[in-house]
């Protein structure tokens, strides 16, 4: 780790730190397209608006999703650090340029940041923090009426409720019927639980599917953001931090046959200098990998390495 010393400067000294020699086996198991990308020319591409209304300032993470060529973007605005976060929605044709909704925001009676959206059927559901970072659920038909379903109900293997404390940034991948909802708990690790029916959720074990470390960049704090399938594989991008009051943040990748069990990507983090909390979305060409961490950025895949 010859680089180690230069932690302080920046996360993104930690790749040259973290470099090792990839067998042609893991380049299989994290492809190019999924873990090398080049800044957009014109980053940021969304911010909070800076004037003194509802979305002044952004929250991580929002999220995406492209659905008949319209990319759909949520995410949570505040006016001042100890105001609600409210929910937000825009669109747009190119995945660049984004609109907001008119009638702006489209939830505010419960606060809402960090959220994902999966689609089951003809419904959205939004899984999100709210305040104490306690994970909750929202639904809609429509991609911008949400109806407040409550707080999660996650339950240890003996079927006991989890311990008091925060449980946030709460990721499902849905698959054969299965819900499989990861979060954490004060970013400390990432917890993996299932459920049939979204409603109770049971830990599929007590510890964590993804800890902290042992490597510098993740060595204080990890969450997950998202999980796709691809070519067979599940791939997991999840944000970290390698230092102790988490001034600094980076998006990292693993990989999984079950979901279960996790490997993390040799040369993580693919993308660092506090860009984080990260998704990928595929526009029908390549992937794009969107960093949400209070702006919004865009990272197009990079084929060439």
């Amino acid at each position: 780790m010859k680089c180690r010393f230069l932690l302080i400067l920046s996360i993104s000294a930690l790749q040259c730190s973290h470099t090792k020699t990839i067998t042609s086996s893991t380049e299989n198991i994290f492809p190019d397209e999924l873990v090398h990308f080049v800044a957009y020319k014109s980053n940021p591409i969304f911010t909070g608006t800076g004037k003194d209304n509802w979305d002044k300032q952004m929250r991580e993470r929002g999220y995406i999703i492209r659905e008949d060529n319209i990319y759909h973007l949520w995410y949570t605005g505040y006016e001042k650090n100890d105001g609600n976060r409210s929910l937000g929605y825009a669109t747009s044709s190119d995945g660049i340029s984004f609109t907001r909704y008119p009638q702006n925001p489209v939830h505010d009676a419960h606060w809402v940041e960090d959220m994902c959206v999966v689609k089951s059927k003809d419904t959205y559901f939004m899984f999100a923090e709210g305040k104490g970072d306690l994970a909750h659920l929202l639904i809609s038909k429509d991609k911008i009426h949400w109806q407040e379903k409550g707080q999660l109900d996650i339950r240890q293997t003996n079927g006991q409720p989890i311990s008091k404390g925060a449980f946030g940034t709460p990721t499902v991948f849905i698959e054969k019927g299965i819900w499989y909802l990861y979060y954490e708990r004060d970013d400390r690790g990432i917890w993996l639980a299932t459920s049939k029916d979204h409603t109770i959720w049971t830990n599929v074990q007590d510890d964590p599917v993804i800890k902290m470390g042992p490597e510098l960049y993740d060595q204080f704090a990890v969450a997950m953001n998202q999980v796709l399938k691809y070519k067979g594989l599940y791939y997991g991008y999840y944000h970290a931090s390698a230092f102790k009051d988490w001034h600094e943040w980076s998006t990292n990748i693993a990989v999984s046959k079950d979901l279960i069990h996790w490997q993390k990507y040799p040369n993580n983090p693919i993308i660092g200098n506090n860009q984080s909390s990260g998704i990928v979305v595929n526009d029908g060409n390549q992937f794009r990998l969107y960093t949400m961490h209070r702006r919004i950025n865009l990272f197009l895949s990079d084929n060439k390495k």
